[in-house]
């Protein structure tokens, strides 16, 4: 086999080389380096080849196909180069079609994103957005959130090298503080955008992704005002009634706090990768602004009170069009964004 392999290759060689247009050098291309082709033909043999002869036949055919494959290329180069020389400078095919300019579109994020502002703004809300380099203060401190957090770790949390009390921002929480303390109360604003975080990358997490926040500060703002806001943002987004659940869970800015789940639009509560099996997908983090953020922002929690709420715009994105891998949103991966 070894040697119809070179035989093979000096006749396919030959052959290429004598090949005067650009049609006999696709004829011979089919020949001998085509599905059906000479060089196929003698490979379709090594699966029946033992020992050591299998493995080094193999080696030998994938060297001659690159070598074929290679003079082909520099030939179809050389054919097109000069069929431009044999072409006037004026050169004019008024019968080619004209070409249409690539025009992009929005990423599926920017496109909820957008969706979501309109849902808010509809409501009464501020669009506002923040700083990604953030202080530990507005990050962590004046969200209630002490030194001895586990949030405060390098482990999940980006630092800035050489640059003490410094980080990526890890949630669009950092502007709740920052808002009262320019704008006061009442209030009722969102604050989405990018955020980081050290995490270990599978189907539902990675360490760049976008929020969304959302604050409201007024007199006698009950958990009924927050249930409200929610339901009619899920309602705005997926053009339907959406059940979701409370659970109780510990956010340091949220007195009381909660897991909001949102019933899983992929598998309609049957259960599959996304939700983890369970019908149901961790979506909101939320409750009534904590007294000590308050009182960061300048007001007094005696007279006022608020709810707050921070969710993950790409896991509402996956919902909203059955994606199952967080991971493609950054990907930069064509054939994924030109869905949308």
């Amino acid at each position: 086999m070894e040697l119809d392999l070179k035989k093979l290759k000096d006749q396919a060689m030959a052959e290429f080389k004598k090949s005067k247009t650009l049609a006999d050098l696709d004829k011979l291309e089919t020949k001998y380096l085509g599905r059906k082709g000479e060089l196929s033909a003698i490979l379709r043999k090594v699966k029946d080849l033992t020992g050591e002869a299998k493995p080094k036949i193999g080696q030998l055919a994938n060297q001659i196909k690159l070598e074929l494959e290679k003079i082909v290329a520099e030939l179809r180069h050389e054919f097109g180069h000069l069929a431009d020389k044999a072409k006037p400078a004026h050169y004019l095919d008024i019968t080619l079609p004209g070409q249409k300019p690539a025009l992009g579109h929005l990423h599926p994020i920017t496109i909820i994103t957008r969706q979501l502002e309109e849902v808010f703004v509809k409501m009464g809300f501020m669009v506002l957005e923040g700083p990604e380099l953030e202080s530990e203060y507005y990050n962590f401190e004046s969200l209630n959130i002490p030194a001895t957090h586990p949030a405060r770790d390098i482990q999940d949390t980006f630092y800035i090298k050489d640059q003490p009390g410094w980080l990526l921002r890890t949630q669009t929480s950092n502007q709740q503080v920052r808002t009262m303390e320019k704008y006061g109360a009442p209030l009722r604003a969102i604050f989405p955008g990018r955020v980081f975080r050290c995490e270990a990358t599978d189907v539902r997490h990675e360490t760049t992704f976008y929020q969304l926040e959302g604050l409201m500060i007024d007199k006698d703002i009950s958990i009924a005002h927050l249930v409200t806001a929610l339901k009619v943002m899920l309602k705005g987004i997926f053009k339907k009634d959406v059940k979701v659940r409370l659970r109780p869970g510990y956010f340091p800015f949220v007195e009381p706090g909660f897991e909001v789940d949102v019933s899983c639009l992929l598998c309609d509560g049957e259960g599959c990768g996304l939700c983890k099996k369970t019908g149901w997908v961790e979506m909101i983090g939320a409750g009534l602004v904590h007294p000590k953020v308050l009182q960061a922002g300048g007001l007094d929690p005696k007279i006022w009170s608020g709810f707050a709420f921070g969710m993950g715009i790409n896991r509402l994105v996956m919902l909203k069009y059955g994606i199952d891998d967080i991971r493609l949103f950054m990907s930069g991966d064509l054939r994924f964004l030109e869905q949308f």
